[in-house]
């Protein structure tokens, strides 16, 4: 999903939504995923906390009425334009589906920065996320396609198949990924 490509309905409410065995660092409905994705997060986790990295879901699952809020707050701080983007209005937020999600490292440092892409929990997400089906669905210095500026919090879950596929090819977007037109912007 993206600007041009929002959820139905909007108010979509996925099944099955799950806590993961992770690190916490939200409680509340942001503490969920969906089955498939938690799973995956779990190994992942794991695997960089083998190699002494500490990686912390921020912020997963917002119901339509969190998304609600949370866009709210962004226009009655930056405007409708600086709003889209950073927000996703709602209805258009990967974060409704389960399958996506945001780390930490569990400083705060940097969090939700563009700053915090030079933290190990970062460095290491973009190093090795594709091996367990994750992306970093906002890379940098694509958000004339994505939309969004820069997010290397931002995780989505679209199969290892898919994402060592995105890797190995060199492609940094699900756009360009499902031959998908560019969608800076809301129709």
């Amino acid at each position: 999903m993206n600007k041009h490509r929002p959820l139905s309905p909007a108010d979509f409410a996925p099944a099955g939504l799950v806590q993961p065995r992770v690190r916490l660092a939200t409680s509340g409905e942001a503490a969920l995923l969906n089955s498939t994705t938690a799973a995956a997060a779990e190994e992942m986790f794991a695997a960089a906390a083998a190699d002494g990295i500490s990686i912390t879901l921020a912020s997963g699952y917002r119901s339509f009425a969190t998304q609600i809020a949370t866009y709210n707050k962004w226009v009655a701080a930056e405007g409708q334009a600086g709003a889209d983007t950073a927000s996703a209005r709602p209805g258009y937020s990967e974060h409704q589906t389960g399958w996506s999600f945001d780390i930490g490292d569990g400083s705060g440092q940097d969090s939700f920065t563009p700053a915090f892409a030079t933290q190990p929990a970062a460095l290491w997400a973009k190093a090795n996320a594709h091996r367990f089906g994750f992306v970093v669905r906002y890379p940098w210095m694509f958000h004339e396609r994505t939309g969004y500026y820069y997010e290397p919090w931002h995780l989505r879950y679209v199969g290892v198949e898919a994402a060592v596929d995105m890797n190995t090819l060199g492609v940094a977007t699900l756009e360009e990924y499902f031959g998908l037109e560019a969608a800076p912007g809301y129709r």
